[in-house]
């Protein structure tokens, strides 16, 4: 069946009608944006620690790998009965890393070359540990050295929530922003508008050295202070000029 004609005027006005429609787009995309300020601006508040983390390392060798493994299993087992007897729960024990190595001897042949001579084994396992109770960090790293820790150490102190210390740096963060902005508006003559856009670029909690506590060392325990941890928050702030 042959199909009916149809002028080309007519075939042409549905490619028309699509072009008259993209036309105010375009020109709403081609406007140049409003006159605007654009500033950083930087909050910081700070907080006592409620918790430290504790990475704890026993090391054991032996000639076979069975012997280094089961000394170094026995050692951690006491260390992590000695977590729980100070009062640290099950849920802050884990178990970060077991490594076992070979150890070898070096010499020198007459060739020149080197001939490697396995003497033993090495065997490492890595303890995390969560001490909410502050108060206890010294006391444990010390029983945790005697009871066969003998690698590691590394401490850090965090908080369990800094929710609302985060909020308050927020917050500083804005007013400081604002006035930034006003400052601009001023020595350029010109009146600031309304918040256009905020972007919140990132958060770096901070351990910082000020009004720390020093643990008491008396009966061998490890004196530690926990000073405080500093929150940062950096954000931008775009404003209208109005």
């Amino acid at each position: 069946m042959t199909k009916p004609f149809l002028p080309l005027a007519l075939a042409a006005m549905p490619f028309a009608l699509a072009a008259a429609m993209a036309a105010p787009a375009a020109a709403r995309a081609a406007e140049p944006l409003p006159p605007r300020i654009v500033v950083s601006g930087e909050g910081e508040s700070t907080v006592a620690p409620d918790m430290a983390i504790l990475s704890l390392t026993v090391m054991r060798e032996a000639k076979s790998a069975r012997e280094a493994l089961d000394a170094d299993n026995d050692a951690m087992a006491s260390v992590i009965a000695a977590m729980k007897s100070a009062g640290v729960a099950e849920r802050d024990l884990q178990t970060a890393g077991i490594q076992i190595s070979p150890r070898y001897n070096y010499s020198n042949k007459p060739d020149g070359s080197q001939q490697a001579d396995l003497v033993g084994y090495q065997v490492t396992n890595t303890l995390s540990v969560r001490v909410r109770d502050i108060d206890k960090t010294g006391e444990i790293l010390d029983k945790a050295v005697s009871l066969g820790v003998n690698q590691g150490g590394d401490i850090s102190f965090t908080n369990e929530d800094p929710a609302a210390t985060l909020t308050e740096a927020r917050k500083k963060a804005v007013a400081d922003a604002v006035a930034k902005a006003k400052t601009l508006a001023e020595a350029a003559g010109v009146s600031l508008g309304k918040v256009l856009e905020i972007s919140d670029q990132n958060v770096q909690p901070v351990p910082m050295p000020m009004r720390a506590k020093a643990f008491d060392a008396a009966g061998g325990a490890v004196p530690v202070q926990a000073g405080e941890n500093s929150y940062k928050v950096q954000l931008t702030v775009t404003f209208e000029i109005k």
